[in-house]
């Protein structure tokens, strides 16, 4: 008899694992993995990933396919190929010699673009490098050099410089969520930790009280907190649970009391933290 579950309970199949992705591109690869991976995102697999980045002769599309092929045959399963290839004779290489399933992603798009707008696009190799000379890319590296220099407190220097200031108890996202905002859309994010110290004085810590506009808190469930926490120090009075509970219930009644927007990092990816904040602080910067 064929057992039965509730939806709630019904055990998972189990992740594939026996399956490699290929990212083939001619510039760094960051785009084909980036975009290959939000979709594989929706598949319960878990898959071997290599990037191949710098693919821009047909020699090297040639060690690619050998590369790809020999996958094929040792796991016996078509590899999947995502491509961000612009050169036509380095994609025909690969597109017609490997043994893998190809996702050709600029050719999924851009030939319909070009068809839409009336023009053909550049096909130059290595497009993305030209975004050395864009003011935002400069403007991107200082907000990485602001928040790293800015991170956990380190210093006080320039809060005025900041374009929104994270705080929370230690181990709650922080750190992550700044370099995040800096890295992608270019703000200066200062951290602060919120310590026994200020849970005492029920204020908030005296260098951040000007710039109170910019704060925007994070919380977590103090269960996460605490298996965040004992990964670094198992067993310790900072990891227990009792703790864990005590920090986040006085951080959320400060933020309560001082009026600071705040979210739970416990569910939520760095991508949705980082857009929650941007649309509370600066919604101007989710358009450009």
């Amino acid at each position: 008899m064929q057992r039965r579950y509730p939806l709630s309970t019904r055990p998972r199949p189990a992740r594939m694992t026996h399956r490699t992705v290929f990212f083939v591109s001619d510039g760094t690869g960051i785009t084909a993995e980036t975009f290959g991976n939000a979709i594989l995102a929706q598949f319960d697999i878990e898959p071997r990933r290599v990037r191949l980045p710098f693919i821009d002769s047909e020699d090297k599309a040639h060690q690619v396919v050998r590369q790809i092929n020999h996958t094929a045959e040792v796991e016996a399963r078509k590899p999947l190929v995502f491509t961000t290839l612009v050169d036509m004779q380095v994609l025909k290489v690969i597109r017609d010699e490997c043994k893998g399933m190809m996702l050709d992603m600029f050719g999924t798009f851009v030939q319909p673009l070009e068809d839409e707008l009336g023009i053909k696009s550049h096909h130059r190799v290595g497009r993305f490098s030209d975004i050395s000379q864009n003011k935002q890319y400069h403007d991107r590296i200082e907000a990485i050099n602001f928040s790293l220099a800015h991170d956990d407190g380190q210093t006080h220097d320039d809060l005025a410089g900041a374009d929104v200031i994270l705080v929370g108890v230690s181990r709650s996202g922080k750190t992550p969520t700044s370099l995040y905002l800096a890295m992608q859309h270019g703000l200066k994010a200062a951290n602060y930790p919120l310590i026994p110290e200020d849970f005492e004085r029920k204020q908030l810590p005296p260098a951040l009280a000007p710039f109170r506009k910019k704060i925007f808190g994070l919380t977590i469930s103090p269960e996460r907190l605490s298996e965040i926490r004992s990964e670094r120090r198992p067993g310790s009075r900072y990891a227990s649970l009792t703790n864990c509970r005590a920090e986040v219930h006085e951080a959320e009644a400060m933020m309560r009391r001082s009026g600071i927007r705040w979210l739970s990092s416990t569910t939520k990816s760095i991508e949705e933290i980082a857009t929650t904040i941007l649309q509370e602080i600066r919604p101007e910067r989710l358009g450009y």
